[in-house]
């Protein structure tokens, strides 16, 4: 009986001595246990949490991203704003003897600093009285400064300027390729300061004035909408530009109505006949 207690006291501390073994060759990795999720503990009570976005943040995120991704302006309208100061209604009356007074309409465009307006020599030719009236209303008589018959071009001048007058920007034509955009602003059918785009539709056409022989070479061609009312008035590119002045359509049929084929001088050839200064 004694043997056995013996022999079970010697058991039990074999025992032990293994499972103290056992235990001093786990600590190490029961300690990385331990910090492991010591740390775990840390990262998730200390470290700030992201907020939760509410309904109206979500609102507010989508609302804003709209407004970013909203497209700019239209270039016409851009175009419409620029050349709008510059842009002049030009009436025209004629006396004839035995018979009724004609009248006419056109456009011009301011071109310099001194109220200086260039139009289309047949919407002047043959007045007997001038009347331009500016964008911000001012309406006066005007008289003929010079004329360029062979460009279809008269430059004339109002005897009352605005307080402050507005000379468009010129462009460069050269810098046009067939295709680029380009907007008509003018008068057609006497409706004030009215629009129409398209393209250059070719370079260096050959145009024939209406009611005479003289043909005009190196025309810009158009398809923007121009009817009777626009001559005179300015060709503008993207920008907003002067690079011409609409001089003329195809008339097939002989109807007073736009077709398709319209033609400008280059602003270029057109302001170099003007002669100098400041020219």
């Amino acid at each position: 009986m004694s043997e056995s207690s013996e022999t079970k006291i010697k058991r039990w501390k074999g025992r032990m001595k293994d499972i103290a073994s056992l235990l001093r060759r786990g600590l190490p990795f029961a300690l990385g246990v331990f910090a492991a999720l010591l740390v775990i503990l840390l990262y998730h009570f200390v470290v700030v949490q992201p907020s939760q976005l509410s309904a109206e943040d979500v609102n507010a995120s989508v609302a804003s991203a709209m407004a970013s991704a909203t497209p700019p302006p239209a270039y016409s309208a851009q175009v419409y704003q620029i050349i709008q100061p510059s842009l002049v209604l030009i009436q025209t009356e004629e006396q004839h003897r035995d018979a009724e007074s004609g009248f006419g309409l056109g456009s011009g465009v301011v071109v310099d600093s001194f109220g200086d307006i260039l139009t289309s020599l047949h919407v002047i030719r043959g007045a007997s009285r001038i009347t331009v009236t500016f964008a911000d209303g001012t309406e006066s008589e005007a008289q003929v400064i010079t004329e360029m018959p062979e460009l279809d071009l008269a430059v004339i001048q109002a005897l009352d300027t605005p307080l402050f007058v507005v000379p468009a920007v010129l462009g460069n034509p050269g810098a046009m390729r067939v295709g680029d955009e380009a907007f008509v602003v003018g008068n057609p059918f006497g409706l004030y300061s009215s629009m129409s785009s398209g393209v250059v539709s070719g370079f260096d056409r050959v145009f024939r004035v209406p009611g005479s022989n003289v043909e005009i070479p190196g025309m810009i061609q158009f398809d923007a909408a121009a009817n009777p009312g626009n001559s005179g008035g300015p060709l503008l590119n993207r920008y907003g530009h002067v690079i011409g002045i609409v001089t003329g359509l195809i008339n097939p049929t002989e109807e007073n109505f736009f077709v398709g084929i319209g033609f400008a001088v280059p602003i270029n050839v057109a302001v170099g006949g003007m002669g100098s200064p400041p020219y």
